[in-house]
């Protein structure tokens, strides 16, 4: 398969995922609609797609003005059944794509926190990769409403934190993708620090391990789940 990969910051990239791509025989392009160079082939020609996450957010269009340009584009992708898997960002643009509200929480998640998959998230293709509750790297001021027809994956006390959207669209608000030297870079980061770098720091260093097992995982769940859907529609 090809696959692009869209991005929204040096530091939130395609990461752990993009050796899973390789691994798996596919053809990876990594590309944003926030630079000023055209994607490296015509956006239709891939098979599928991974959104990733950014420091903006996405009802920030009057600071970039792109955001609009993707979740158009997004919009087309969910009328398609492109596969598509969007984190942190990339869910919410989904959402928004599909028509739902994104807005601020009352408070950030930020750091590791417990994720539980619902009955839907425990038979899903995808999301059935992971165990039924696991904890989870988080780092998002904003959430989503479920879109309407979207069946609901996974939760956290605070929020939403998976869904699927037909056959092809998947979404979650944890970051399966994130490896140490970027959360590193993030840790350190003076826009947007976390309450306590060190000892968040500290904790990733004992978790992160684990954690990127499981992305592993999930990125394959979710390759696999590419592949089946564009044999069947070869």
């Amino acid at each position: 398969m090809n696959v692009l990969s869209v991005v929204h910051g040096a530091d939130a990239r395609t990461e752990l995922f993009a050796p899973v791509v390789a691994e798996g025989g596919h053809r990876l392009d990594e590309w944003s609609f926030a630079w000023s160079t055209s994607p490296p082939q015509p956006l239709a020609s891939y098979d599928a797609v991974l959104v990733f996450g950014g420091a903006m957010h996405a009802d920030q269009d009057a600071w970039h003005p792109w955001l609009r340009q993707e979740a158009i584009w997004l919009q087309g992708l969910l009328a398609s059944a492109v596969p598509t898997l969007g984190i942190c960002l990339g869910v919410q643009l989904l959402a928004r794509a599909a028509g739902s509200w994104v807005g601020p929480m009352p408070e950030p998640e930020i750091g590791w926190y417990e994720v539980t998959l619902t009955e839907a998230g425990a038979a899903d293709p995808v999301l059935s990769a992971l165990p039924s509750r696991f904890e989870a790297f988080q780092w998002h001021h904003y959430t989503y409403g479920v879109p309407d027809g979207a069946i609901e994956l996974a939760r956290s006390p605070a929020c939403t934190q998976a869904f699927r959207l037909g056959t092809a669209c998947w979404g979650v608000q944890f970051h399966p993708e994130v490896t140490e030297p970027q959360l590193d870079a993030w840790f350190a980061d003076p826009d947007d620090p976390p309450s306590d770098a060190e000892q968040l720091r500290a904790e990733t260093r004992r978790k992160i391990g684990a954690w990127n097992d499981r992305g592993r995982t999930i990125c394959r769940a979710f390759l696999s789940a590419a592949e089946q859907l564009v044999a069947r529609a070869a």
